[in-house]
């Protein structure tokens, strides 16, 4: 006889999940802007890296005082491929993206990732032809992008900074797809251990392209105003960090259509941020596009087979 949890031991399980699930709603959405706060006065190539060195360090250092077993050489090249895709190529591209476009834009953006997803299995993972919802939700996502960048839907954006931000962060979304779509098919680590070693390996990227690009010295954090220093914080603890671990935990028990919603919450929680701490301004025709956007994202995730 199968049995059953009682209302007592359901309760705590419950708070944990609508804690984990807001945690990625709000710090998730929060890292749009606070990237922007870490790039106004610093190079933001080299500022990522930054954040992904610290963090890094710290999820590999905290695995492996719980005891989680050192990873293997083919671990490690397996993480490391990943995470040069996922936080060195996508989010790299993000946080130059960030330069160019406002944060909320930036997000919305961004939020088009099943999009990618989608189409990717589509075409070579997976070989899984979408259902018809799922499509009309894709060709949905691509409208709402073309409303976006259109070079009259920002308050003082330009045609070049709109396409030059919004490619970016669909170079980073491809990035990001792949990175997903590998990560099952490669022999990983334990969770927190793969994620050190994902974030290690982006900043090595990162950095290694900051000081050929960018005019930066190994030690330039320590010029880097207190304002960037303490986005950089706020990104290593909550963003990377908490945010990480809450999606970990809800990865493992929550349902994935409830765990997909961050996609279309976060581009909201990082516009009304955006708007109230950063000045940003979007027109009406802006926040069509948005719906636009945030209507394609819901149907791709309601047609999930």
């Amino acid at each position: 006889m199968q049995s059953v949890a009682s209302p007592i031991a359901a309760q705590p399980r419950r708070l944990t999940l609508w804690l984990a699930l807001a945690s990625v709603y709000i710090l998730w959405g929060s890292t749009y802007l606070f990237i922007h706060f870490m790039t106004e006065q610093m190079p933001p190539l080299y500022m990522a890296s930054m954040r992904f060195l610290v963090a890094g360090t710290l999820l590999y250092t905290y695995a492996r005082v719980t005891g989680t077993p050192r990873p293997t050489l083919n671990q490690i090249r397996s993480a490391g491929a990943v995470g040069i895709l996922l936080l060195g190529i996508a989010n790299g591209c993000l946080t130059i993206a960030i330069q160019h476009i406002p944060t909320g834009m930036a997000a919305l953006i961004a939020g088009t990732l099943p999009v990618f997803l989608l189409s990717l299995n589509w075409v070579s993972f997976g070989k899984t032809r979408p259902s018809n919802l799922a499509l009309a939700g894709l060709l949905l996502g691509f409208v709402g992008v073309y409303f976006l960048i259109k070079p009259d839907k920002l308050q003082g954006g330009s045609a070049d900074h709109n396409l030059i931000g919004a490619g970016l962060i669909m170079i980073g979304n491809l990035a990001w797809a792949m990175g997903t779509l590998m990560s099952p098919r490669l022999n990983l680590p334990s969770p927190f251990m793969s994620s050190g070693i994902q974030m290690l390996a982006g900043a090595a990227a990162l950095l290694t392209v900051s000081l050929l690009t960018e005019p930066v010295t190994l030690f330039s954090i320590v010029d880097a105003p207190t304002k960037a220093i303490g986005s950089l914080w706020y990104l290593v603890i909550f963003g990377s960090i908490i945010g990480f671990s809450s999606y970990a935990w809800l990865a493992r028990n929550a349902p994935p259509t409830l765990l997909s919603t961050y996609a279309y919450v976060n581009p909201v929680v990082a516009m009304l941020l955006g708007t109230l701490f950063a000045g940003e301004i979007l027109t009406s025709q802006s926040l069509i596009g948005a719906g636009i956007v945030v209507a394609g994202v819901v149907l791709i995730t309601l047609g999930r087979k």
